[in-house]
């Protein structure tokens, strides 16, 4: 079984209070259980994890770097200004997924330019908290670990 990791940054405890008119009014909480669900369909062993604190987040990359074989995170603030956190990104060699809620191409100037991008296999935004399953879904198709059960478009190997 794969090992899968979700990291989540800064104020995203707060999804469905904070902003619901740029985030949604879905949960965190919600969202980790969805994404549980398609965890067990697809086999995978997901670990889920969400801090206000930098350095955990780079700690826990640190950590997944010979644990998970990719990673999906959505950095949340940490995504315009945090070159410790891009640094662990460049660390990890299996696929990276970066993933926003919003939109942050259509932002403001502040929530435009992500420097995440950068150590990205691939970047999904916009798509609101089903976003997660994408990245899911996508995480597991790039590290090789998608079931039989699945149709054979959804199978095919590494972007």
């Amino acid at each position: 079984m794969s090992r899968i990791s979700i990291l989540n940054g800064p104020n995203l405890n707060l999804l469905g209070e904070r902003e619901p008119h740029i985030y949604g009014a879905t949960t965190l909480e919600a969202i980790e259980q969805s994404c549980r669900e398609l965890a067990q369909v697809l086999d995978i062993d997901l670990n889920f994890r969400q801090s206000n604190h930098e350095g955990e987040l780079v700690d826990i990359v640190q950590q997944e770097r010979n644990a998970s074989a990719a990673l999906i995170i959505n950095p949340a603030g940490l995504s315009f200004y945090s070159v410790a956190l891009l640094d662990a990104l460049h660390i990890f060699s299996g696929p990276v997924i970066e993933l926003h809620i919003s939109n942050i191409h259509a932002r403001d100037e502040h929530h435009r330019h992500s420097i995440m991008s950068s150590a990205a296999t691939g970047v999904i935004c916009g798509l609101g908290a089903y976003g997660y399953v994408v990245a899911l879904l996508t995480a597991a198709r790039m590290s090789g670990t998608v079931p039989d059960i699945l149709p054979p478009p959804l199978k095919v190997g590494p972007v």
